[in-house]
C-alpha cells in the first residue's frame, strides 16, 4: 500500500476521478437546459376534458397539459374539493388554457381524480397571438369585413391564406414604424441638434434658420406620406378575423392583425411537427421579443451580447499585455512590483456589482458627463454618453477581466527561453524590437489563453451590465444605417438579463419557465462559438512557434 501511494498512483486516480465528475457534471447542466429549453419549441398537444367544480358543476377545459405531480389528498380535500376513492395521494395537471383575454388567467392547476377521459380532437386550433398570449378554440368560421367567407371544413385552408397575408402585411408594418418612421425621427432629432448647435456657438443666421427649416419642412412631408401609407396598411390588416369556440362554448372573434401564427397540433404528422420544430427554432434566434420577454425571439439579446463581448476583448487585451509586458519585461523586482502583482490578482476576486458601481460613477458619471459637456451641449441637459450604454459596459467588463489577460500574459512571457531574447540582443536588434519581434509572438498563445477565460467570464455576467448599459428591451440595436453606424452610448440586451428578468421579473411565471431554459442553453452555445474561436486561434499560433519551445 505504501508503494502504492508512493508511486503516485493514488493522485493520478484521484485526479482523473475528479474530471469525471466535473465532466458529468457540466454535461448534466447542458443536458437540463437543453432538455427544458428546447422542447419549447415542439407543438404540444392540445387537450379536451371535463372538470368538476367544487359544487359539482361540470365545465368543459380546452388547453396544453404543461406539467403534473403527486399530491397529498388532504390538501385537495382541505381546499374544497370532493376527491373520490381512498388513496392518500393523486395526480394534478397544470394546464395551459390560453385565451387570457376571454378567462382572464393562462395556467391552472387540476385534480386528475376530477376530469372526464382526456380527448385530443384534431380540429382544436391553436392560435399564437402577438399580444395575450395563445388562443385555443374550435374554428367555425373566418370572416372578411365581419362578413363570413369561410366556413366548415374549408376554414382551415382559407384561414391559412389569411394568415400568411396579415403576417406579410404586419411585417410591413412593423418595418415602415420601426425604420421608415425611425429615419425621419432620426432626421428632424438631428436637425433640431443641428439648430441648437448653431444657436450655443452664436452663428444660428436667418439663412442658417431658412435652410434648416426647409429642410424639416420636407421631412415632416415624408412622416405624413409615411403614416398614411401605414394607415392604409393597418386598415388592410384589420380586415380579416376569425370565428373559434372556446372552451366556455362562447364563439369569439380573433382579428388577424394580431395573429403570428395558426395550426392544429393534435393533426400534424412527424414530419409536419419536426418541420414546426425547427422553423420556430430559427425564428427563436432570429426575431424580436413579444409579450414582455416572454413570447417570440431574442436576436437583440444575442447581438448586444455578441458585440459588448468583442468590444471588450478589443479594449482589455492591450491593456492587459501592455501592464504584463511592463511588469515583466521592465519593471524591478522591488516590494512596489509586488505588492502590484498582489493587488492584481486580489482584483479578480472583487464581486462583479462593485465593478458595476465603479463603472456607473466613473464611466458614465464622470467621463459620460465630462464628454457630454465638451462635444455634446446641443443635446443637453438630455445625456449622449452622460447615460449607461454599451462602451461604458465593455469598458467595466474590461477592467473586470483585466486581471485574468494579465496573469496569463505574464506566464506566457515568463516561459519565453531566455536564451532567445539574449539571441535576439546579440544579433543587433533593440529590446522593443526583440520584444515585438520575438517575444510576444511566442506568448501569443497565453495571451489567447487569457482572452478567453476573459470572454467565459465577461459574456455570462449580468450584475454590473444592469448598472452600465443592459435594458429589458432596447428600442433600436447599437448598430444601424445612421451615421457614425455603430452607436456606442445606446442601450443593449443581454442573454444574462434577458434570463433574469424572463425568471424573475416576469408577471406570467409559468409561460415564462420553458424561455429561460431556452435562453440559458443559448447563452451557452454562444459562449462556446467565442470560445471556439479564440481556441482555434491560439492553436494556429501554437503551432507556428511549437519549435521554438524546447531552445
Amino acid at each position: 500500500m505504501k508503494e502504492w501511494v508512493k508511486s503516485g498512483a493514488p493522485w493520478i486516480w484521484g485526479t482523473a476521478g475528479g474530471l469525471a465528475v466535473a465532466l458529468v457534471l457540466v454535461f448534466g447542466v447542458l443536458w437540463l437546459t437543453a432538455a427544458r429549453g428546447l422542447v419549447y419549441f415542439w407543438p404540444s398537444q392540445v387537450v379536451e376534458t371535463t372538470f368538476v367544480e367544487k359544487d359539482g358543476s361540470k365545465i368543459r377545459l380546452i388547453g396544453e397539459i404543461k406539467d403534473q405531480e403527486e399530491v397529498a389528498v388532504r390538501r385537495l380535500v382541505e381546499s374544497g374539493f370532493n376527491i373520490p376513492g381512498d388513496n392518500k395521494f393523486t395526480t394534478r395537471y397544470l394546464l395551459k388554457l390560453g385565451n387570457r383575454d376571454v378567462s382572464g388567467f393562462d395556467f391552472k392547476w387540476y385534480p386528475a381524480p376530477l376530469l372526464t377521459e382526456l380527448t385530443y380532437p384534431k380540429d382544436i386550433l391553436t392560435v399564437e397571438r402577438h399580444e395575450w398570449g395563445n388562443f385555443y378554440g374550435h374554428l367555425k368560421a373566418v370572416k372578411e369585413n365581419g362578413q363570413v367567407v369561410a366556413e366548415g371544413a374549408a376554414a382551415m385552408q382559407a384561414l391559412e391564406k389569411r394568415v400568411e397575408r396579415a403576417r406579410q402585411l404586419f411585417d410591413e408594418i412593423f418595418r415602415t414604424e420601426k425604420q421608415d418612421i425611425g429615419d425621419v425621427n432620426y432626421e428632424i432629432e438631428q436637425l433640431r441638434l443641428k439648430e441648437r448647435k448653431l444657436q450655443l456657438e452664436g452663428k444660428l443666421s436667418d439663412a442658417a434658420k431658412q435652410a434648416i427649416e426647409k429642410e424639416r419642412e420636407a421631412a415632416n412631408a415624408k412622416f405624413a406620406a409615411i403614416q398614411t401609407r401605414l394607415e392604409e396598411l393597418r386598415t388592410e390588416i384589420g380586415r380579416d378575423s376569425l370565428s373559434a369556440e372556446v372552451m366556455d362554448g362562447k364563439v369569439v372573434d380573433v382579428p388577424l392583425a394580431k395573429v403570428a401564427e395558426v395550426y392544429r397540433a393534435n393533426a400534424m404528422g412527424v414530419a409536419d411537427k419536426i418541420g414546426f420544430y425547427f422553423r420556430k427554432l430559427v425564428a427563436f434566434g432570429t426575431e424580436d421579443p413579444r409579450e414582455a420577454n416572454t413570447e417570440g425571439g431574442i436576436f437583440p439579446a444575442i447581438f448586444g451580447t455578441v458585440m459588448m463581448v468583442i468590444l471588450m476583448s478589443i479594449m482589455v487585451m492591450p491593456l492587459g499585455v501592455m501592464a504584463a509586458v511592463y511588469m515583466r519585461e521592465y519593471a524591478g523586482r522591488g516590494p512596489l512590483i509586488r505588492i502590484i502583482r498582489i493587488a492584481v490578482n486580489n482584483l479578480a476576486g472583487v464581486p462583479s456589482i462593485v465593478y458595476g458601481v465603479f463603472g456607473l460613477g466613473f464611466f458614465v458619471y464622470f467621463l459620460g458627463g465630462n464628454i457630454d459637456q465638451l462635444f455634446f451641449t446641443e443635446a443637453l441637459p438630455a445625456p449622449t454618453f452622460g447615460s449607461p450604454g454599451i462602451l461604458w459596459a465593455s469598458l467595466t467588463l474590461a477592467i473586470l477581466t483585466l486581471p485574468v489577460v494579465i496573469v496569463a500574459t505574464e506566464e506566457g512571457l515568463a516561459r519565453v527561453p531566455r536564451s532567445l531574447r539574449e539571441g535576439s540582443l546579440a544579433l543587433g536588434a533593440t529590446k522593443a524590437e526583440t520584444l515585438w519581434r520575438t517575444v510576444l509572438p511566442m506568448a501569443s498563445p497565453a495571451m489567447m489563453t487569457g482572452l478567453i477565460l476573459a470572454v467565459a467570464r465577461a459574456a455570462g455576467e449580468t450584475a454590473p451590465l444592469m448598472l452600465v448599459g443592459v435594458v429589458k428591451l432596447a428600442p433600436n440595436l447599437p448598430l444601424d444605417g445612421h451615421f457614425p453606424y455603430f452607436h456606442l452610448e445606446r442601450q443593449f440586451m443581454h442573454l444574462g438579463f434577458h434570463i433574469y428578468d424572463v425568471g424573475f421579473q416576469s408577471p406570467n411565471v409559468e409561460a415564462a419557465r420553458p424561455l429561460v431554459y431556452a435562453t440559458a442553453f443559448l447563452l451557452v452555445l454562444v459562449i462556446v462559438a467565442l470560445n471556439l474561436a479564440a481556441v482555434s486561434l491560439r492553436n494556429r499560433l501554437r503551432e507556428n512557434y511549437r519549435g521554438l519551445e524546447g531552445m
